[in-house]
């Protein structure tokens, strides 16, 4: 009900917009400026030929693979280890007062010649937090007693948490002001889209990748069966 109810708002909105808002013809375009979709593609092209800039793709691609498995795979596995899942979302309500303030804390180290500087010395910690974040997993069940899970073990999950959005905020803020810095102010909202799309795209697609490993490289064990294997999923099922 709730996505159908934003889904209205957004559709109807967009269509307002689209029959109401009308163009201002009095401006007139200066030649770098874009006339229309195709224009819009033809830049995009040109701008990711550049050298510079298919180099800083290619990395921004790659760069989030190391901890893509801890981000995305780390919640289901403490939800198939016995923690309610309603506990986990509740844990989220304290990050939101901090996912407010680290944008407006990182925004005064990356706001000056190299935003980037702050996007790799933050790296090496979120890689490290994926290990601890393995290791929370390995603890979890060895912490789980018949009531439930103690306090201090979901202090433990709340700290390692905050911590990782703090490396999480840091490389995102300045991948931001980077992709803002470098954007030629002529074609600012062409240029920026194309570099935070792949930006975006090279998170999403390790998570993707990550999530479909789960299952072939976990180890199963048949209890009760000797001669049975349990490594594919109909085998299990048997």
């Amino acid at each position: 009900d709730f996505l159908f109810f934003w889904g209205a708002v957004f559709l109807i909105t967009t269509t307002l917009v689209a029959l109401l808002k009308k163009e201002n013809k009095e401006l007139t375009p200066t030649k770098e400026e874009t006339k229309g979709i195709t224009d819009t593609y033809r830049l995009l092209f040109s701008i990711i030929k550049m050298p510079a800039v298919l180099t800083f793709c290619l990395l921004i691609l790659t760069a989030k693979v190391g901890f893509s498995a801890a981000d995305a795979v780390t919640g289901l596995k403490l939800v198939e280890e016995g923690v309610p899942k309603e506990h986990l979302a509740l844990l989220a309500v304290p990050m939101v007062p901090l996912q407010i303030i680290l944008p407006l804390i990182i925004s005064k180290y990356t706001a000056g010649p190299q935003p980037l500087n702050t996007f790799y010395k933050a790296m090496p910690f979120r890689l490290l937090l994926g290990l601890e974040f393995a290791f929370l997993v390995w603890w979890t069940p060895k912490v789980k007693h018949e009531g439930g899970f103690p306090v201090y073990y979901y202090v433990v999950v709340l700290l390692s948490y905050a911590l990782h959005q703090i490396t999480l905020y840091s490389m995102y803020v300045a991948i931001m002001a980077f992709n803002a810095k470098v954007s030629d102010p002529l074609i600012g909202g062409t240029y920026m889209t194309l570099l935070n799309t792949v930006s975006n795209l090279g998170g999403n697609w390790p998570s993707t990748v990550a999530l479909w490993l789960v299952d072939p490289l976990t180890v199963k064990v048949c209890a009760g069966a000797r001669e049975q294997t349990c490594g594919t999923t109909v085998a299990a099922e048997v």
